[in-house]
């Protein structure tokens, strides 16, 4: 048994890290994904919209343990062999692509049909259409719901250790069974999530209530 230091603090804060980047990559890729998605889901092309719908129903409706599992074991299946981090980089970034696919789908779906039928009329082509008229305004509705969702795939990382890749609580396991000290092991290993996931949550709860502010019409 050894006794809880600072190389034991060291090896957390390296879990961190990966729990980090792991998030940033997911998030990024899955927004790239999810932007198609969005775009899918409100075009005019009937299989695009069934396509695209299917497919967020899929990672919405199955749980991302489960996807994990799919995705490790399943290419294992095909005599192929993945490293974890591949793995569980490919399974969260399909996971927050449903996601931030249909958050985004629903700002844009917000936004009144006169904003586009008016960038119609003026002969506006679709993709600067969307990149300057659509876009624009729906990131801003669907800011608060995106970070949201920021701060629950964050804390979802903890999910990946179940296919040996270390982030922040399976360093915290490690460390558990090396130490004997559970009890300080993951209060640490919490702090350290809180310490991450209550700015970006604060943070959301402001720009919802100013974006609320900003939008309320006079009375």
């Amino acid at each position: 048994m050894e006794p809880f230091g600072y190389h034991a603090f060291i090896f957390l804060l390296m879990g961190l890290k990966w729990t980090l980047l792991l998030t940033a990559i997911s998030f990024v890729g899955g927004g790239v994904v999810g932007l198609l998605v969005a775009l899918a889901r409100t075009s005019k092309w009937h299989a695009l919209r069934v396509i695209t719908s299917a497919y967020i129903a899929l990672f919405q409706g199955t749980p991302l343990l489960m996807q994990l599992f799919v995705v490790y074991y399943g290419v294992a299946l095909l005599q192929i062999n993945i490293e974890p981090w591949l793995a569980v980089t490919f399974a969260f970034t399909a996971h927050a692509s449903a996601f931030l696919g249909d958050i985004w789908r629903g700002s844009i779906q917000a936004l009144p049909k006169g904003q586009t039928e008016a960038a119609q009329a003026l002969g506006i082509p679709y993709i600067s259409r969307i990149r300057h008229v659509i876009l624009p305004q729906a990131l801003k509705i669907s800011l608060p719901a995106t970070i949201g969702f920021a701060v629950q795939l964050l804390k979802g990382t903890s999910l990946a250790a179940i296919v040996g890749f270390i982030e922040l609580a399976r360093a915290g396991q490690i460390i558990s069974n090396q130490t004997f000290q559970p009890i300080l092991v993951f209060g640490i290993v919490g702090c350290l999530f809180f310490a991450v996931c209550w700015p970006l949550s604060h943070y959301g709860s402001r720009l919802e209530r100013r974006l609320a502010v900003g939008t309320a019409g006079p009375r």
